[in-house]
């Protein structure tokens, strides 16, 4: 493939593609909404928890536990410390989940995460490459990409829907299937110009990213099982911590370190997150279904 279409979507299609991701994110948020953390906080803080510490840490020690080489355990924990996206808002709404939950939580892994990958990143660079492999990170430099495709759109998205609440469900039926359709484009080409590079790791990489996405979503359950959440908030809560934002974990690997082998395993990551939600949202919805038949007698 020619250099010049791997440079595009590289630097213009995936920085876009999350930036419209990101905006589409704004447009159902409103300040408002962020006094469910006062409202519930345990329940935003166990989610918390549960994607921007449990998540790196399960990422570092599966890459441990299945022996990765250190590129495929490095793609892995880019993975972990992304935070959720708009497609397990997505997903929450599918399966009729607790989606104000799932779009805060989304909104404050994304703000949080602008300061804590650059750090998280700059640490990974070192314990799992050899010097010189990859280029030097800059972690004010990175964090400055971050600000600008993820919180600055969020915030525009947030003032269109303040003082343009007419046009706000307009674009929100337009941009709603961004998420999905961007994350599809950008897996498909990453897996088109590295093909042979995905069928060769997808034996060796397959399990533990396989691994990576059940026991994280078996993690969400648990911690939910733990604050005593309903049905609703339990789905929410397994969804978040296991369907990440792999769009921004691509622009991580191709965008801001260049690295076309490192998106192997995000490519993986995004199918299989993808299968498994669906699976879990099938099997909550008969719990959900007998919670709301309790409430209503």
């Amino acid at each position: 493939m020619p250099t010049e279409a791997v440079a595009f979507v590289n630097t213009i299609f995936v920085p876009i593609g999350l930036m419209l991701i990101m905006f589409s994110l704004g447009l159902t948020l409103a300040l408002n909404d962020f006094r469910l953390v006062l409202a519930r906080p345990k329940l935003v803080f166990a989610g918390l928890g549960g994607q921007l510490l449990l998540m790196p840490l399960l990422a570092l020690a599966l890459g441990v536990a299945f022996r990765l080489p250190p590129e495929l355990a490095l793609g892995l924990f880019i993975l972990g410390i992304c935070p959720a996206g708009t497609t397990s808002n997505a997903l929450t709404f599918v399966g009729r989940g607790n989606v104000a939950l799932a779009v805060v939580l989304t909104a404050l892994s994304s703000f949080i995460t602008v300061f804590t990958i650059p750090l998280a990143l700059s640490w990974a660079l070192q314990h799992f490459t050899i010097p010189g492999t990859l280029p030097k990170l800059s972690i004010l430099g990175t964090a400055t990409q971050l600000v600008r495709i993820t919180i600055l759109p969020i915030a525009i998205g947030m003032l269109v829907r303040r003082f343009a609440p007419a046009t706000t469900p307009r674009l929100v039926v337009w941009l709603r299937p961004t998420s999905l359709i961007v994350m599809i484009g950008v897996i498909a080409f990453s897996v088109l110009v590295s093909f042979d590079m995905v069928m060769m790791n997808l034996v060796r990489a397959g399990p533990a990213i396989w691994a990576l996405n059940v026991v994280a979503t078996l993690a969400g359950l648990l911690i939910a099982k733990g604050i005593a959440a309903d049905a609703r908030d339990a789905m929410t809560l397994a969804i978040e911590v296991g369907v990440h934002n792999v769009t921004l974990a691509i622009f991580i690997t191709l965008s801001v370190l260049d690295s076309l082998p490192l998106a192997v395993m995000q490519n993986i990551y995004g199918v299989i997150m993808l299968f498994n939600a669906g699976l879990l949202i099938r099997w909550c919805q008969s719990k959900i279904a007998r919670e709301v038949a309790v409430r209503r007698t």
